[in-house]
C-alpha cells in the first residue's frame, strides 16, 4: 500500500523576500508549514548573510525547479574596501587590513568595465561545491586549502548606484555560477586595497522580478485564500520554452508515458518543450523525431489545491 504523503496538494511558485540571517532551506520550511504543502523545494540557494528573491516551488512546480538553476541572475551588492575575510563576505575573519586610496567615481567604474564579459572565476573555499564528496566549505573549516580550477562565467552588466564610508555599492547581472563574493575580492584587488562582500540583495533570477516578492510576516497575515492567490502557476518556471499542443488521444499517451505524434512546428529534434491540452499544462517533452514527441517530465494535477 502506497505512503499517503502529508499535507495539502497545493501546486504554484512563491516569489519569497529571504530575510537576512535566514538560510534558504529554513525558509523554504517556513514556506511550507505556512501553505501545509506536501512538497517544497527552491531554486537554488541564497547565502543567510543575502536578502531578496528566492523562488519557492509547491507541489507539481517541484518538478520544474531545475530550469531556475540555470538562470540568470541580478543582485545588488554592497562592498567593504580596504578588509580582506577568509570568506569574501562580512561573516568571515578578518586576514588583512589595508589602506583606500583616494577614488572618485571614474576610477572605480573603469575596474568595474573590465569585469564585464565573460571571466574566469576561482570558486571560493567557502563554497557547497564538492571536492571527493565534501563541500569545500567543510575543507575550509577544517583548515585545509585546496586548489580549484577557474570557471568561466558572464558579468552582462555592472553598475555603480552609490557609494558611503566603507566602499560602494552596485548593480550587477550576471549567469549561472557566478560568485559575487568572489567578484567583490577580485574588484578589490584590481583598486589595490583588497575588499569583500558586505550586503547582498538579489533582485532577479531567470524570468522573476523584485517586482512580486512577499515576505514571510507580509504572508503570516494573509488568510489560506489570499496566500493561494499569491502563487504562480506551474508554467511561470517554463515559460521560456516552446509550447506544444495536443488533442485528447495525445494527451492520454503522454500521460501513461509514450510518444505521441504532433504538429511540431519545426522544432529540431532533441528540442525541449511544454506540452498543453485544452490549455492545461501536462508538462515537458522531447522532440524525439519529425512530428513525435517524447515525455520528458510531467505533472500529476489529481486532487491539487491550485
Amino acid at each position: 500500500m502506497a505512503r499517503r504523503r502529508r499535507g495539502r496538494p497545493i501546486n504554484g511558485v512563491l516569489l519569497l523576500d529571504k530575510h537576512e540571517g535566514v538560510s534558504s532551506n529554513r525558509a523554504l520550511q517556513q514556506v511550507r508549514g505556512l501553505y501545509q504543502a506536501q512538497k517544497a523545494g527552491h531554486t537554488g540557494t541564497l547565502d543567510p548573510m543575502a536578502t531578496g528573491l528566492l523562488p519557492i516551488c509547491l507541489g507539481e512546480a517541484t518538478k520544474f525547479s531545475s530550469w531556475l538553476l540555470d538562470a540568470d541572475k541580478r543582485y545588488l551588492a554592497s562592498i567593504r574596501l580596504g578588509v580582506v575575510t577568509d570568506t569574501g563576505d562580512r561573516e568571515g575573519e578578518v586576514l588583512k587590513q589595508r589602506s583606500v586610496p583616494d577614488l572618485e567615481d571614474g576610477d572605480i567604474e573603469t575596474v568595474l568595465a573590465d569585469f564585464v564579459g565573460e571571466i574566469e572565476q576561482v570558486p571560493p573555499m567557502y563554497s557547497a561545491l564538492k571536492h571527493q564528496g565534501q563541500p569545500l566549505y567543510a575543507h575550509a573549516r577544517a583548515g585545509r586549502e585546496l586548489e580549484r580550477a577557474p570557471r568561466r562565467v558572464s558579468i552582462y552588466d555592472i553598475a555603480l548606484t552609490s557609494r558611503h564610508a566603507r566602499g560602494f555599492s552596485l548593480d550587477v547581472s550576471v549567469s549561472k555560477g557566478t560568485y559575487i563574493r568572489t567578484l567583490a575580492e577580485d574588484i578589490g584587488e584590481r583598486l589595490g586595497c583588497g575588499a569583500h562582500l558586505e550586503g547582498l540583495r538579489r533582485l532577479r533570477t531567470g524570468p522573476f522580478n523584485d517586482g512580486n516578492m512577499l515576505d514571510f510576516e507580509a504572508l503570516e497575515a494573509m488568510s489560506d485564500e489570499q496566500r493561494l492567490e499569491k502563487l504562480l502557476p506551474v508554467d511561470a518556471l517554463i515559460n521560456h520554452l516552446p509550447q506544444l499542443d495536443t488533442d485528447d488521444d495525445g494527451a492520454q499517451r503522454i500521460l501513461h508515458g509514450q510518444p505521441v505524434s504532433l504538429d511540431t512546428n519545426g522544432l529540431e529534434e532533441g528540442s525541449v518543450a511544454r506540452l498543453y491540452h485544452d490549455h492545461a499544462l501536462l508538462g515537458v517533452v522531447t522532440v524525439s523525431g519529425p512530428g513525435q514527441c517524447s515525455p520528458r517530465r510531467l505533472i500529476n494535477t489529481a486532487g491539487e489545491d491550485r
